[in-house]
């Protein structure tokens, strides 16, 4: 099977490398977690993947055609912009088939009135949702009271199997009730320059 992402030894950072080198693949229809430390280098890999942070060295493949869905640790929102959940998520490209009843009731609101929680579990769900074949999740259980944990992990679990994920958690129980396979951050060649 031909991998959606392949990283070959590559240093990734912002102004000076961060992490490296790193390999590894991913593959259609699995969940990777990348664990770690605080300020290890988990989201500045993740970003690596969608192009936010600079590759020093090595090389990034991506599959042809590759869409990438990408949910940040704090997601944007536009306050004082009259966009319904409804909209957002036609925006974003997601389709509603199958929305969570949770998500369901809140179809006709105001994103910008949505709690922080009801707001993480919209963006993820547009992720998932959106014809991207790679979705890239930072900290998704911000926000997330239990039950909001619990549709997440239900999300994850039943995603479409052509979908492969990539997520950053501290959140060890819920690391180990959705991934396929982890990757401890911690442990990999920190550059030294």
């Amino acid at each position: 099977m031909t991998p959606l992402l392949t990283l070959d030894e590559v240093t990734v950072g912002y102004r000076k490398p961060v992490l490296g080198p790193v390999s590894l693949k991913v593959h259609a229809g699995e969940v990777l977690g990348l664990s770690g430390s605080n300020g290890c280098g988990k989201s500045t890999l993740l970003k690596s993947l969608s192009g936010e942070s600079r590759l020093f060295s090595g090389s990034l493949r991506k599959a042809p055609g590759l869409q990438i869905g990408l949910q940040k640790q704090h997601p944007a929102r536009l306050f004082g912009f009259p966009l319904s959940t409804e909209e957002y998520l036609r925006l974003t490209g997601a389709d509603n088939t199958g929305l969570p009843a949770r998500l369901q009731s809140l179809r006709r609101q105001r994103v910008d009135s949505l709690s922080g929680g009801q707001f993480q579990l919209l963006s993820i769900w547009a992720c998932l949702a959106s014809p991207a074949q790679l979705v890239l999740l930072d900290e998704p259980t911000n926000n997330l009271d239990p039950a909001g944990v619990q549709l997440l992990l239900e999300l994850l679990v039943n995603r479409r199997h052509d979908q492969a994920v990539v997520l950053v958690s501290h959140e060890q129980d819920f690391m180990a009730g959705v991934t396929t396979r982890q990757l401890d951050v911690s442990t990999l060649h920190r550059p030294e320059f």
